[in-house]
């Protein structure tokens, strides 16, 4: 007997650290090993008909959710059967984990430097069809070179500046001068043009948000008039996201846009005022275990650093908002105040932003009620390439 439990502890001890699922289909809530990272999969799918919804009132504007958000193929599907068109992946890690799970229509909303990256992703056209950002003539022409030498077609996506001050062409001619290069190149098809502004999704007030796109359509409708006065068809504009995507659609200049966070929302979209952010439900927790209680002082939880990204802000925790999260280092969390929890407790928390923080996770566990129904792989995580 003795010999039989040890080589089952063992066994589970690998497992365990071979990234082993938290827990099983059929599971009660307070079997999963902590930290997991959890979705309530009844706010889930409210969300998810929720934004179908709201894209029914702009006509022939298309969505096409971010999949940084969830680096996941399963939700993915779950969005496409709501009504996306296809899926944005922000590296060549995520679209290859995409296209493995099914995923037949990705944007590369980024740009992909270097022959041997994207041979890989010309190897993914054969099997789904896809298009990547470019705002550099010399990446473009090894974009071309790639999808020959692989025999497909890649879409190419000229991105353009329009306030964030990242990546993109400054709005106007250059963004004309690389689509005229992209027309001349084998391999290739220019597509339309990429115009986002990630800040603007954190603008605290909804006016204020709407203002500063106002700003994006204005820079965006003045490369428009530039590709019409060079005899250029521009097919696709697309951007936008999670905080800002009723004002794109709405503005009869995009016709594709890209929420990703409203899946899952997050802490720091919590403090967004008014719609559309406040239409969609926290759905993503990072489920935490008590593990020490100093009466009248502090509560220390299982989940610190390697549990729950603070880039933007620490968690909250879950129906208790008089109680701050604080980090304890890399695998603790504390709580103040107290309150009356007791070591072996569940809390559950709000991360601050939910793509780094499903980027921590090798499982996404669904749960309704107090059971799991789904335990799903997070394929796209990691830094990326």
């Amino acid at each position: 007997m003795r010999v039989s439990i040890s080589r089952t502890l063992s066994k589970m001890a690998h497992s365990i650290a071979s990234g082993a699922k938290p827990c099983k289909v059929g599971d009660k809530i307070q079997d999963i090993y902590t930290p997991a990272l959890v979705v309530d999969l009844d706010g889930l799918y409210k969300n998810l008909e929720l934004m179908k919804t709201s894209m029914q009132k702009f006509g022939r504007v298309n969505l096409r959710p971010h999949g940084k958000a969830h680096k996941c193929p399963e939700i993915a599907k779950l969005q496409v059967a709501h009504g996306a068109v296809g899926i944005c992946c922000q590296t060549l890690t995520e679209a290859e984990s995409m296209v493995a799970g099914g995923i037949k229509n990705i944007l590369v909303s980024n740009q992909v430097i270097g022959l041997p990256k994207l041979l890989r992703l010309a190897a993914l056209a054969r099997d789904a069809d896809i298009s990547v950002c470019v705002d550099d003539e010399d990446n473009l022409r090894t974009v071309s070179q790639a999808a020959e030498n692989c025999d497909v077609k890649l879409g190419v996506v000229v991105e353009v500046n329009v306030g964030q001050d990242r990546c993109g062409v400054e709005p106007g001619k250059a963004a004309v001068s690389l689509a005229q290069v992209a027309q001349k190149l084998s391999g290739v098809e220019f597509r339309g043009i990429q115009c986002y502004n990630g800040l603007n999704q954190h603008i605290r007030e909804a006016g204020d948000r709407k203002n500063a796109v106002a700003l994006v359509v204005t820079k965006t409708e003045d490369t428009l008039k530039h590709f019409k006065a060079g005899g250029i068809e521009c097919p696709l504009v697309t951007g936008g996201g999670t905080g800002t995507y009723t004002y794109e659609a709405a503005s009869s200049i995009f016709n594709e846009v890209q929420p990703g966070s409203y899946v899952f929302m997050d802490a720091d979209y919590g403090r967004d005022h008014g719609s559309p952010v406040h239409d969609y439900l926290h759905t993503l927790f990072v489920l935490s275990t008590v593990q020490s209680v100093t009466s009248g002082k502090r509560v220390v939880v299982d989940a610190g650093m390697k549990a729950v990204s603070l880039d933007s802000g620490e968690p909250l925790v879950k129906s208790c908002p008089d109680v701050t999260y604080t980090c304890g280092g890399d695998e603790h969390g504390i709580l103040h105040p107290p309150g009356n929890w007791k070591v072996g407790d569940l809390v559950w928390l709000v991360p601050g932003h939910c793509d780094p923080t499903v980027n921590l996770y090798d499982w996404l566990v669904g749960v309704r009620g107090d059971s799991v129904e789904a335990v799903w792989p997070i394929t796209g995580r990691g830094p990326g390439i």
